[in-house]
Order: C-alpha cells, then structure tokens, then sequence
C-alpha cells in the first residue's frame, strides 16, 4: 500500500491521494470498491440533478470529522468520519443531492468567479489550486498553491444562507425525482443541531461551511412534510451503502470491534469485513478463506478479486495475488486503481517479463486516472526496471508536484528533461512541472 504522507497500515487497495492546497493537504482515501459503491448511490441523484455521472466523482476524504464539500463540478468530497456516522442509504444519498444541487445551482462557478476577480492572491490561488487539481493538472495544481491562507480556504468552502435555502430545495427534488425518501435530509440534519451553539473549535466543519439556522431547519421540515417520500426501502441503495460502509470501517476501525460486530453474520458484507479484519491482525488463513467462501458466492465481482489480490500480495504470495488481480481487471479493464493494483502485484514477481507488463499495467492506470500518487510511484519504479530513467524520472516528478513537494519535483523533473528527447511528449510534461513550480 501507498501511505504518503501517512505512516498508517490501511490496505493497498485504500491508496491515499494527496490534493494540493495551501494551508494543509486534503488526504483523500482511494479505493475502487468504496468509489464505485458510491456512485451506485450517487448516479440516481445525479441524473436528477441534470448532471451527467460520468464527469462527477465522489470521493473519501480521510477526516474523521463530519463534513461534505465541492470545489468545481468534477467532484464531490465526504469525510469518512459523516459516511461513517450515517445510518443508511437514504441519509447519505441526501448529503450527495445537496452537494449534486450546489453545483447544478451554479453556487460553485459563482464561488470561483468572485475569488479569481478578488485583490487577495491568497484567495485566488485556493481557487484556482482546487479547481485545476480536481481537472486533472497536477504539476499546475501544484504551482498555484502556494500562498493562499486558511482564512480563504474556509471563505472558499463557506455557502450563504441563501445558497444553502437554495440548495435544500433542489436537493428534495432530486431525491423525490430519483425514488429516495426525502426523509433522509432531515435526519441528516438533526445530526447536527446545536452545533451552531458551539465554539467554532468545538463545531463539526459542516455546521461552519453550511449554515444550520433554526429557519432553515423549519423550512426543510415543511419541504418534506409537503413532498413525501414514495421510496422507503431500496435493497440495491442498501447493499451498495452497507459496502462502502463496511469497508471502510473494516479498514479503520480496530480489527476486533470489526469481528466482534460481524460474528454470526455471514452476509457477504460481513464475510468480506471479517476478511478484511483477519487481514489486519495478520491471520492470512482466516482472511483468505473468507475471501474464497466470497468469492465462490461471487465468481465476477472485480471488486472483490480486486481485495482477495491485496489479501494475497500484503500475505507476500505474489504469484497467487497477480492472478487474482488479473482476474479483477478482466472483469473490469477500465477501472484504474484495479490496473494500479496489478501492476504493484507484477512488480512484486519482479522478472523482466512481469516488470515489462507492469508499465503497461501502470500507463493504462495513470491514463484512466492522474490523481493517484501510488500509481505514479508503482510506474516510477516500473520505468527505473525496465531501463527508462527519464520516464521514471518524469514519473517521479509528477508525483511529487501531486503532493505539493515542490523542490522534489523540479529536481526530478530537471532530471527527466535532461533524459528525454527534447520536445518529445514526455519532455513537454517535464517543462510543465517546472513552469507551474516556478
């Protein structure tokens, strides 16, 4: 697994992602299963909304602390500490239509425009730091962070009344035009009343980056009250809800509250945390016979290949997990960071046969998604084995610009353009990152 800038023990498969901002990293936990979990659950509201699936990502930021955001309209963030705290699909569906509403709503656009035309070049940079990064710019993302200031990354993410009046009723209508209960939003917001009484360090940062007014609370009470609910009970919401949940879970939480509250379950969302929390206490016979029991269950689920691969590859049987990772991007052959895990598997056999199928692996990976630095790291390594330093160097570079290591990624990225053909692709790339470094 890829821990920078964390030294925790999570999984390979929960790579973390650092995006770029100035006053601290948001540390984004990467995981197909956990994503594609959540777009089941977002999809529905999307279409709703008017917006199109494919161009909106839902994304784990690994805070404990409850919260949801959107910076441009590529993406929406929630903190693992609110899917954590949520009791059901409903709930979390309705966190997904508010933000889905703010950007269909044009609050975001709006938010960009006024900070780019403001005089404060703290400002515009976390604006446009935010929004190239999530575009897919590393190396410029990288570049435009530096100098913006707390104060204007919480004037960023801070929506007006107005908005947030705004955003609730559009949001009632995308749950009711989806076939979710309304019901939801207001048990999301009953989590945090009484936040607004507190000290601002003592508040949940959702109660300070939307404004939780006793009227508003009204008003949404009315909204439901007038507009109820004709879904009560979505068994496929459920599933992909108790997945992405369970997962997460069972890779945070101690390894043996997770077995204490799955005993006796054998649901595959139970079998699949038991396995994942047998994995973390280092038991490779426990966790690879749930995972086999699953998997017999489940013979074309890429996603669960995908973890009984990491199973085998953390339990250093590297043969047995590259097959298993082969059969997960057979399933799916598009989904990067299951390409990712197969090329770090190959790596592991590290002949010249698997290394030179790694790269392969690896650009698939990197093409389909950008935003991984585990995969840029895995690729960087991949180059260095089958005897390309500036590919490996370049690989490096953006990795670092990624993160915001800016004297790491002009030293690496000098180092690439030294070893590449000069206006070559690759060469390109390189000047990128040293223009946006500079």
């Amino acid at each position: 697994m890829h821990l920078a800038p964390f030294r925790l023990f999570l999984s390979a498969a929960l790579a973390w992602m650092t995006l770029v901002q100035p006053a601290a990293a948001v540390n984004l936990i990467r995981d197909a299963d956990i994503e594609h979990s959540l777009s089941q659950l977002a999809n529905p509201i999307l279409r709703a909304a008017g917006l199109n699936p494919s161009n909106v990502r839902i994304l784990v930021v690994n805070e404990s602390g409850m919260n949801a955001f959107v910076i441009n309209g590529r993406a929406i963030f929630i903190h693992s500490g609110l899917i954590q705290r949520l009791d059901s699909a409903a709930q979390l569906q309705s966190v997904i239509a508010h933000e889905a509403a703010h950007i269909a709503n044009g609050h975001i656009q709006r938010r960009l425009t006024n900070l780019r035309g403001a005089n404060s070049a703290a400002g515009f940079g976390i604006a446009l730091a935010l929004a190239v990064a999530i575009a897919g710019d590393n190396s410029a993302a990288a570049g435009v962070a530096a100098g913006a200031a707390g104060a204007a990354q919480r004037q960023f993410f801070a929506h007006t009344r107005a908005e947030e009046s705004a955003a609730d009723q559009s949001s009632i209508r995308f749950m009711l035009n989806a076939g979710v209960d309304p019901a939801g939003a207001l048990e999301v917001l009953d989590l945090f009343r009484g936040q607004e009484a507190l000290s601002v360090s003592r508040q949940d940062p959702y109660a300070r980056t939307h404004p939780l007014t006793s009227d508003r609370i009204r008003a949404l009470r009315g909204l439901i009250a007038a507009n109820p609910g004709t879904a009560t009970n979505n068994p496929n919401a459920d599933f992909w809800f108790a997945r992405a949940q369970g997962k997460l879970s069972a890779f945070t939480q101690n390894p043996g509250w997770t077995l204490r509250r799955v005993r006796g379950d054998t649901s595959p969302i139970g079998v699949m945390r038991a396995a994942i929390a047998y994995h973390r206490q280092a038991d490779a016979n426990n966790a690879i016979s749930n995972m086999q029991a699953l998997l017999a269950q489940y013979p074309n689920d890429a996603y669960w290949h995908e973890l009984f691969g990491q199973i085998l590859l953390e339990s250093r049987q590297p043969g047995p997990a590259v097959a298993a990772y082969q059969r997960a991007v057979d399933l799916a052959p598009n989904e990067p960071l299951i390409l990712g895990g197969y090329g770090r598997a190959l790596l592991t056999v590290n002949t010249a046969d698997s290394n030179a199928r790694a790269v392969r692996a690896l650009e698939r990976a990197r093409d389909r998604d950008s935003q991984s630095s585990a995969i840029l790291r895995d690729l960087g390594q991949a180059y260095a084995r089958t005897g390309q330093p500036g590919l490996a160097s370049l690989a490096t570079a953006e990795r670092y610009a990624l993160q915001g290591r800016l004297d790491d990624a002009v030293l690496h990225a000098t180092r690439a353009a030294d070893r590449l053909p000069r206006g070559s692709a690759p060469w390109q790339r390189a000047q990128d990152v040293l223009s946006a470094a500079q």
